[in-house]
Formats: structure tokens, C-alpha cells, sequence
């Protein structure tokens, strides 16, 4: 685990925000390129759901080995192209599949609409924090360029996200489970497990999560621990 520290000391609530696709946009640059990666594939009897569907299980296979981020996308890719055609790729195909992900690297942080204003508003009263999965160069260059991290009391870069990561930085942060919110759009990451550890969750969807983070919601007996926003900016109305 990955940790940096500020010095900001704020009453209220800890909340924990997630960084893709909860306060930046990230999966849809990663659809771009699958759609232009079976475009180019073209291939000549699976439909682009088929090529697809098989694109998905290599991922789920290779981020259990690989982890997650653009650099791990590559070599799905690259496997993905190689089974359906059965042959190595050349050297011209492989840059050319490849590039598919690389360019990922180079696209612009976007920000989740009011996601700045939101966070400014949020630390006046409360404490904040950010944890984000995946490969810890890559997300560090996300948290370097989003110009967001000013507003965190601590920022946690992990390889995977589970009940016991939640533990490990509520003990880290030395916070109460009680008084702590994860907030993302990821039910198997950000929900799912926050609430296996006892702590409390916001649910703001996505439409464009990717696939392997869907999983139906473990909403809690307790509803109050469990809170559900169409919106980033609407946490305003409830912290």
C-alpha cells in the first residue's frame, strides 16, 4: 500500500472517496480502445459481442496475476489477439495492439462533472481521503495531473481492493468504522467490500463501469450505512 499525508485536520465524518470513474473519468478511454482493438481485429466468424466476451475472461484471468491499469490491458490484449488468430503476432501487428492501450497513458484527466467544487465543500466539514487500485506508477500519474489531491487528509494507492484493505487503512488512519464512508461506483471494490468491513457506503453509478466491477449490491439490514446518489455533487445535500 501506497500512502501520502498532509496535514489537514478537519472535524465530522471520514470519507473515502474512490478515484476512477468516481471523481475522473477512466473506463471509457479503456471501451474506446476495445471497440477500435475488434475493429482491427475484424474477426472473420465471432461477432464483436463474441471477441469481446472472450477479451473479458483473459482480463478476469490477468488481473488476478497482473493487477489492473493500461500496462496490464496491453498484454490482454495481446493474448486476446493471439488466441483468436492461433499464431504470434508481427512486429507491426503487436505495435498496433499495443498502441491500444498505450494511448490510454497519454489521455487528459477528465473530471467527473463538479467533483472539485463538491470535494472543496465536503473538507470544510469533514475529513477526506482517496483510495484507488491499481498499478501504483500509473495512479500516482493520475493523482499528480487531477490537481485534487490538496483536498485529502491521506491518499492510498493498493493492488486490490477488500474488507481487509478497508481494515487496513481505517487501523492506518486510526478513524472509527461507524463514522466512515467509502464513497465510489464500483460494487465489487468500493461497496461491496467497505460494507463486508463494517464501514459505511455511498453508491454513485457509472454508466460506463467497467464490466468486471459489476456485482449485484450487498445493501446492509441497516439502511442508514448504505446510501445511493445519481450524482457526485448531490454528497453536499448529506454531509
Amino acid at each position: 500500500m501506497t500512502t501520502v499525508g498532509t496535514n489537514r485536520q478537519q472535524s465530522g465524518q471520514f470519507l473515502i472517496f474512490d478515484g476512477d470513474d468516481t471523481l475522473w473519468e477512466n473506463n471509457v478511454f479503456f471501451e474506446e480502445s476495445i471497440d477500435d482493438f475488434i475493429a482491427y481485429l475484424d474477426h472473420s466468424t465471432l461477432t464483436s459481442s463474441e471477441v469481446r466476451a472472450v477479451l473479458d475472461e483473459i482480463e478476469r484471468a490477468n488481473t488476478k496475476i497482473h493487477g489492473y491499469g493500461a500496462l496490464a490491458f496491453g498484454r490482454s490484449l495481446h493474448e486476446c489477439y493471439e488466441h483468436l488468430h492461433q499464431r504470434h503476432l508481427d512486429e507491426a501487428e503487436l505495435t498496433t495492439v499495443m498502441g491500444f492501450a498505450e494511448r490510454i497513458l497519454r489521455q487528459p484527466i477528465d473530471l467527473i462533472p463538479g467533483v472539485e467544487e463538491t470535494l472543496a465543500d465536503l473538507g470544510l466539514r469533514h475529513q477526506l481521503a482517496l483510495l484507488t487500485k491499481g498499478n501504483a506508477e500509473e495512479q500516482r500519474l493520475k493523482i499528480d495531473r487531477c490537481g485534487l489531491e490538496r483536498y485529502f487528509t491521506r491518499t492510498f494507492i493498493v493492488p486490490e481492493k477488500n474488507a481487509s484493505v478497508y481494515h487496513e487503512v481505517v487501523a492506518d488512519l486510526q478513524i472509527s468504522f461507524e463514522t466512515t464512508w467509502m464513497i465510489g461506483n464500483s460494487p465489487r471494490s468500493d461497496i461491496n467490500p467497505a460494507l463486508t468491513a463494517g464501514l459505511n457506503a455511498v453508491f454513485i453509478p457509472h454508466d460506463r463501469t467497467w464490466i468486471l466491477e459489476h456485482e449485484e449490491l450487498a445493501i446492509p439490514p441497516m439502511q442508514e450505512r448504505f446510501l445511493r446518489l445519481q450524482r457526485f455533487t448531490e454528497l453536499r445535500a448529506h454531509f
